[in-house]
Order: structure tokens, then sequence, then C-alpha cells
């Protein structure tokens, strides 16, 4: 089934809240972006409101359904804020916690499966032994 429905194609947003909305596809990426491309930009909406939308048919959570995606003025976009000293040290903190096994305290060069509670080597040791 193709995603491009006519039912989807509202400029002036009359069937769809008042949101100009468009196709998938349909919508001038000089003008709209959605927030993961002005982020690969090295831009971020600056608290403007939802400009338009894009809707399409595809697989949702449910299965299958109409799907959205938010779009913003590329003109009304801001620089993206570096981030600062501190929140860069406590990032490097929480991964360096994420990378060390709760069993032997080695930090792993990977993060540690929730599943397991520990590290592979950790886990596989009795099963070694055992062999």
């Amino acid at each position: 089934m193709s995603r491009i429905r006519a039912e989807y194609m509202d400029p002036a947003g009359a069937r769809h809240g008042g949101l100009p909305t468009a196709h998938w596809g349909g919508a001038d990426p000089s003008v709209y972006a959605t927030r993961r491309q002005l982020a690969a930009d090295g831009l971020q909406p600056n608290r403007q409101p939802i400009a338009a939308q894009i809707l399409w048919w595809g697989i949702d959570e449910n299965g299958r359904g109409t799907r959205v995606a938010y779009l913003y003025l590329r003109s009304l976009a801001a620089p993206k804020r570096p981030a600062t000293a501190a929140q860069l040290a406590a990032l490097e903190k929480a991964n360096r916690a994420r990378r060390t096994c709760s069993t032997c305290g080695d930090e792993k060069p990977y993060i540690i499966p929730r599943s397991l509670g520990e590290c592979i080597d950790c886990h596989d040791a009795p099963w070694m032994e055992a062999a």
C-alpha cells in the first residue's frame, strides 16, 4: 500500500485541526524540518510551536495505521547549546557505571547487559568450569 494518500494532503489544515498537513515527502525541506533533521544540522526548535505535520500510512505500535511527524520552521530554529563540562562529566560517570561489572568490578569496553546483571565473562564462568 502506498504511503501517499489524498486525505493526508491538507495545506490549510481544515481537516486536521488547523495544522497544515502534507503527505510523505510532500513538505518543502527548505522550510520545514523535524526535530531530528534540525539536530543533524546543529539546530533546535527554540520553543516554537509545531508548524505543520506529515501523515503517512505505516506500521505503528498496534500493527498498522497512520503515522505522524511534526515539523518546525527552519527560519525560527536556533543553534543547539553545547553541553557544559558538568553535564559531560555526569554522562561519563553514568556510562562508566554501565560498563562496570557488579561481580568482578572490572570496567568493560561494552555496556553490561541488564538482563545478566554482570559482565559476560562472570556470567559464563560457572558454565566453563563445569565443562
